[in-house]
């Protein structure tokens, strides 16, 4: 899961970069807390679990980093989605969509945690006589 990650990460990246250039041009800021989410969630925090998991095969290979990826993947694009929506529109019907997504994030930073907390150790080093 930790090369899934990275390279996910990067994607968001992409799309918090040009969205901080589109914003930066117009000088419309509107949408400062999407790209702020976007590069933390999808671009740092993609990229750090990424890396713990690619360290640390054991917790990158349990069925807690696939949930972990699958909810934080399907949570961040629909709270995203739904917090441009009410930015811009100003319709509140987009609530229940950031509410979902934001859930969805929540759940897989536990199961991240959890993972990481049960998994990631010190490695056992053996010394040959």
């Amino acid at each position: 899961m930790g090369i899934k990650f990275i390279k996910i990460s990067v994607v968001y990246f992409s799309i918090g970069v040009i969205l901080g250039m589109y914003m930066s041009m117009g000088h419309e800021y509107t949408l400062t807390g999407v790209h702020v989410h976007i590069n933390l969630l999808g671009w740092a925090s993609f990229a750090l679990a990424g890396l713990i998991y690619y360290l640390f095969p054991k917790a990158g290979n349990h069925v807690l980093a696939k949930i972990h990826f699958w909810a934080s993947n399907i949570g961040l694009p629909f709270m995203m989605i739904g917090l441009t929506t009410l930015l811009l529109s100003g319709n509140e019907q987009a609530i229940p969509i950031i509410s979902i997504g934001a859930t969805l994030v929540v759940i897989s930073v536990i199961l991240f945690t959890i993972n990481v907390l049960l998994n990631v150790k010190f490695p056992v080093i053996t010394v040959k006589q």
